[in-house]
């Protein structure tokens, strides 16, 4: 599971008015879906400027490697956006996966990839960061 947040969003909007974000948005997910090749994966708005991919049956590995295109290919649009640092639209992506399993409840999956989201927010930005998802005992 990916969850993927357009980097400050609100001043984009602030900035560019509504009409403009709604764009922002559909060329991000547009962009996001052109690095998805397998029939199984999906990309869907969760909510606000914030969007969930599905990758299943990927490791830890191959949905670092899903993210890191995502978030090249977000960057490569060079959306301008006075109101980042970097000058243009970037997105930051938590990553989390957890095979089905006794051990693992229900939600940790999402709480994990919005707990990497969230560090990668923190830690600066335009990047990717993993998590481990959290089993019972």
């Amino acid at each position: 599971l990916l969850m993927l947040d357009v980097d400050h969003f609100k001043r984009f909007n602030d900035a560019y008015g509504h009409q403009q974000g709604d764009d922002c948005l559909c060329r991000v997910a547009e962009s996001a879906a052109t690095v998805m090749f397998r029939p199984g994966d999906l990309l869907a708005r969760y909510g606000g400027e914030e969007f969930a991919v599905i990758l299943p049956g990927i490791d830890i590995e191959g949905a670092v490697t899903v993210a890191d295109r995502i978030r090249e290919a977000v960057a490569r649009l060079a959306i301008p956006h006075a109101g980042s640092d970097i000058g243009h639209v970037s997105v930051s992506i938590g990553v989390a996966s957890a095979v089905p399993d006794i051990h693992v409840e229900c939600g940790a999956l999402i709480k994990a990839a919005d707990t990497a989201l969230y560090k990668a927010k923190r830690s600066g930005r335009d990047r990717v960061v993993a998590e481990s998802v959290a089993t019972k005992e």
